[in-house]
């Protein structure tokens, strides 16, 4: 899976089509990650022991890698994902500006 945590990323399918944001989580063993601000859901919590009301929380769900795309830092637009060595070390570039990535 070429997008990690901490990059900066655009959705390009589905119901938050053209919303950005950051990779709070990777999930390689699913294909998926977290992208803040991206597919909330409504989830029913139920109510403790304690006397608290039950009550409906927006919660973050996962959202597959194929879905998104890693945002160029020069352009600020989607790009795809190469690797170049430099040195002994693979980094990842992007392909539209050949931008070296953290």
């Amino acid at each position: 899976m070429k997008i990690k945590k901490d990059d900066k990323v655009i959705v390009i399918a589905g119901k938050d089509k053209g919303k950005t944001g950051k990779v709070l989580k990777a999930i390689p063993a699913e294909d998926k990650v977290v992208v803040e601000g991206v597919n909330f859901k409504k989830k029913h919590q139920k109510a403790n022991k304690s006397g608290k009301k039950g009550q409906i929380i927006d919660k973050i769900f996962p959202v597959h890698v194929s879905n998104v795309m890693l945002v160029d830092p020069k352009t600020n637009k989607p790009t795809r994902i190469g690797k170049k060595q430099i040195g002994d070390k693979m980094v990842r570039v992007a392909k539209k500006s050949d931008t070296i990535l953290k």
